[in-house]
């Protein structure tokens, strides 16, 4: 038996290339591009009370250094809409250009009617067409957010939500399945009408003038499985720009793997121009940690790059102490706080690569693949930690400030490597 060409191996592992409209998220002179050959965008969603003006905008803001391109809020009530304004003039004064997504359900009719104030200080309406009303009224009341959005030129997302699902439709669907000679699943009806409660929606608001360049769609499960096979056919009926996320994920490791496992495959295959990881924050834990897993999930896949990366090993009975994992912990958790100061300062600096190791096993390969390396020494190693810069042994550190001596180190290069990038720009 021939073995696989290599080439056609790491071909094959490359995303497929699907084309989707390109929509215009915008806030003043500040644009995000959402679809097209624009990159993936990570959104976020507060969890504060809206009426509180200046707790969310903290929280807002939070998001945006974070890392969120958008930001969505939660509009369920006549003061929350009232309070929408000030919340995007508080965001102004503090130099936020975050677009504001609004979330509307069930009343969102006759808020985005009633405050127009709030309908112009949004970018983006999300709505839900399992629960803008029944019957008649349902029809009507998605009629009035789809001409406030064309009112206001404002993109909206169709997003269904399979907690939410338009139980009509889902019936309807179920009573014809049952009528067929060879009776779908019933989880494959339910998928059916996902995509079809978003594309039907889509196409309503595109007759009643909205434009199809400002329409994205999203079809929310729980389950990875369920998340990935309706994504699949959605991207396979429709050219519009689709938002992702694994709805209600979880918390901690459940939510994190389970959110990078479902959108990981979708992105490999080229699905998705947003994403949102939707975790329960742990007691204590920031709100902005769903961002940080966005942002790792786009980096890992080689999609996008927001942070340096800092490679360690996980240890084992060669390594004599924890002095390289918390050495490597001071470096990444640096690097990060400093990004938001950087990006302007050190151009090209996200691409950063650092190598913490533990032993000698790996620790100087590693070093020598990094821009800046450094291995420390194992059981049975010389006290001596080699210093790797731009693949060349550079120095040997020894003694009790290895940690301090190397973190000196780390910041020296970045201004003397990208400080010199920043000064040609």
């Amino acid at each position: 038996m021939n073995a696989p060409d290599p080439v056609d191996i790491i071909e094959a592992a490359a995303p497929a290339a699907r084309r989707s409209r390109q929509a215009r998220v915008a806030w003043g002179d500040h644009v995000v591009t959402v679809g097209g050959d624009a990159p993936v965008r990570v959104q976020a969603m507060t969890n504060t009370d809206t009426v509180d003006v200046i707790g969310t905008a903290i929280q807002v803001k939070e998001l945006a250094v974070a890392g969120s391109e958008l930001v969505r809020i939660t509009v369920n009530t006549p003061e929350a809409a009232e309070a929408v304004p000030h919340i995007r003039d508080q965001l102004d004064r503090m130099g936020i250009e975050v677009p504001l997504v609004g979330d509307f359900h069930y009343n969102g009719h006759r808020l985005l009617t009633d405050f127009p104030a709030m309908a112009r200080a949004l970018s983006k309406y999300r709505i839900n067409p399992g629960n803008v009303g029944k019957g008649d009224k349902r029809d009507r009341q998605f009629g009035q957010m789809i001409e406030a959005a064309v009112k206001h030129d404002k993109v909206v997302r169709i997003g269904v939500n399979w907690g939410s699902l338009d139980q009509e439709l889902l019936a309807l669907l179920m009573d014809e399945n049952a009528r067929r000679a060879r009776p779908l699943d019933a989880r494959q009806v339910m998928y059916q009408a996902l995509v079809q409660s978003a594309l039907s929606s889509a196409e309503v608001a595109r007759e009643m003038g909205l434009n199809p360049d400002h329409i994205i769609i999203s079809c929310k499960v729980s389950g990875v499985q369920d998340l990935i096979s309706v994504y699949r056919a959605l991207a396979r009926r429709c050219d519009y720009a689709l938002h992702l996320g694994l709805t209600e994920a979880g918390m901690g490791t459940k939510g994190t793997v389970a959110s990078a496992t479902a959108l990981a495959v979708l992105l490999q295959e080229g699905i998705g121009d947003t994403i949102r990881v939707s975790l329960t924050p742990q007691p204590g834990e920031a709100r902005t940690q769903e961002v940080v897993v966005a942002l790792e999930i786009l980096q890992s896949l080689g999609l996008r790059t927001f942070n340096p990366s800092v490679t360690a090993c996980p240890g084992c009975g060669r390594t004599t102490s924890t002095t390289f994992q918390e050495l490597a912990k001071q470096i990444d958790d640096f690097l990060r706080a400093q990004m938001p100061v950087w990006k302007g300062k050190y151009p090209g600096v996200e691409n950063l690569k650092v190598a913490v190791m533990g032993c000698i096993v790996n620790g100087p390969g590693e070093s020598k693949h990094a821009d800046i390396g450094i291995s420390l020494p194992g059981t049975g190693e010389a006290p001596a930690a080699p210093v790797f810069i731009d693949g060349e042994k550079a120095m040997t550190l020894r003694g009790e400030g290895i940690a301090t001596e190397f973190h000196k180190i780390v910041e020296s290069y970045i201004e003397r490597r990208f400080g010199a990038a920043a000064v040609r720009v």
